[in-house]
């Protein structure tokens, strides 16, 4: 594999915050202790200079960094390459069988259903919710008091848009109770199991996740029974996520979901829906009160379009500046930055023998600051997304790539920008002193302590 450029990183240079990775073996305790504390904590710092790395903790792994490698793992033979037990112990209990943790004939219907949900026709269609969001968050921090947690207020103007995109008219679904048991499943269920690391089946317990999800499962009740009142109410106008989702027919066999089906579906739309958003926009307004000449350059470029309106979707193409600050978030903390897939059948990467069982572990933050891969891995340089078509693909996977990329992507996308284009035009934000986010990864990579930054009207 012939790779770009070996990176050049000045290491006396101020950066952003990074995850401290591991240079000393370690074993299944020490593995364990670390996945407790951070995910990314089992990445070892080698693993930012080789294509691949195999071992055996508890049962063999293999950590794939080399792009080639990963097209194969993820589109050209997916098949082969199911999502994890771990994956799905985690968040079956949640968000059932639907599209995330689907398998072979079971996610293809479905995948064929929902896809034409997120066509571009109907994700610009949505804009107008995004824009009224990212109002009420300008009209929030205008009322903090100049220092605020940026984490927790774009957790609640994302959840805001998911919210009002999936059950439009909120009858009968209390918003709060579901983000509530939403954060309570994954804080007690996400973490890793020693039974996780030892390979241990699927039918043996785990602890942590036995006395969990009696929210979740009064959440479910309650989407049952607003899915329910829609289908005798009829769609609303313009139709919400539900409605396209209830009017959606897989075109091969005319099979559409059931009640059920909806709700895993839907749910799974929220949890990934504004969690994943969330997190990309804090960081992005980190990187911005990191780097206050690419901020001003920003902000310049958002006033000079919006004045003192509201971003739209019409006005992405006039802000690439502010796109490229969010593809270059997703590349330093990427929300999914470690995923993992068992491997069915005999295979080979990068030369190393795969055997069926293995773990394939798919180290996305790794493979984001490759030393190898991309120049100053560990900076903060959204100039490095100018040419989006200059950056080779399964070199930068946020979304994941092959058949199985994210559903989502562009609905994220275009929210983030919009959001992030008005914050920047209407505040100046700066660190505060003592106040710097540690990313942590559980079940995404989420900032420890929270993001909070002086916002300052402009």
């Amino acid at each position: 594999m012939a790779y770009p450029f070996v990176a050049m990183t000045d290491a006396s240079a101020s950066l952003p915050v990074r995850v401290p990775l591991h240079t000393r073996p370690m074993g299944i305790w020490q593995s364990f202790r670390a996945a407790q504390r951070n995910v990314l904590e089992l990445i070892p710092e080698v693993a930012t200079r080789v294509p691949i790395l195999s071992g055996r903790t508890g049962k063999r792994w293999h950590m794939l960094m080399d792009p080639e490698g990963l097209r194969q793992v993820l589109r050209d033979r997916v098949e082969d390459y199911p999502k994890s037990v771990v994956t799905k112990l985690i968040l079956e209990p949640a968000i059932g069988d639907s599209l995330f943790v689907a398998e072979g004939a079971q996610w293809h219907w479905q995948r064929r259903t929902a896809a034409p949900v997120f066509s571009h026709r109907n994700v610009a269609a949505l804009g107008p919710v995004m824009t009224a969001a990212a109002e009420r968050s300008v009209a929030r921090l205008a009322k903090s008091g100049g220092v605020a947690d940026l984490f927790e207020e774009m957790v609640t103007a994302t959840f805001e848009v998911i919210a009002d995109v999936t059950f439009s008219d909120g009858s009968g679904f209390d918003r709060a109770s579901v983000h509530q048991a939403i954060e309570q499943y994954i804080g007690a269920t996400a973490k890793v199991s020693l039974l996780d690391i030892l390979g241990a089946p699927t039918w043996v317990p785990r602890p942590n996740r036995l006395m969990t999800g009696s929210a979740m499962r009064q959440t479910k009740r309650l989407a049952d029974r607003a899915i329910e009142a829609r289908k005798a109410e009829g769609a609303k106008a313009p139709p919400d996520l539900l409605d396209l989702l209830m009017a959606g027919a897989d075109p091969e066999s005319g099979r559409r979901m059931t009640t059920a089906e909806l709700r895993d579906n839907l749910l799974t739309f929220i949890v990934a829906g504004h969690e994943t958003t969330a997190l990309t926009l804090s960081w992005a307004l980190y990187l911005c009160a990191f780097d206050p000449a690419v901020q001003e350059t920003a902000r310049a470029e958002a006033q000079a379009m919006l004045g003192d309106r509201t971003a739209t979707v019409g006005d992405l193409p006039a802000l690439p500046l502010a796109r490229r600050i969010v593809d270059e978030a997703l590349r330093m903390y990427p929300p999914a930055a470690f995923l993992s897939r068992t491997a069915m059948t005999a295979d080979t990467l990068c030369g190393r023998e795969v055997r069926p069982g293995d773990t394939v572990i798919l180290p996305i933050y790794a493979l984001h600051r490759h030393r190898l891969l991309w120049e100053d891995p560990d900076a903060f340089r959204p100039d490095r997304f100018a040419d989006p078509k200059a950056v080779p693909r399964f070199q930068y996977l946020p979304f994941g790539d092959g058949p199985r990329v994210c559903i989502g992507a562009s609905f994220a996308l275009q929210e983030a920008v919009i959001i992030l284009a008005t914050l920047l035009a209407r505040f100046r934000f700066a660190p505060v002193p003592g106040k710097e986010p540690k990313p942590v990864m559980i079940l995404t990579l989420r900032p420890q302590g929270g993001v909070w930054l002086k916002a300052e009207r402009v």
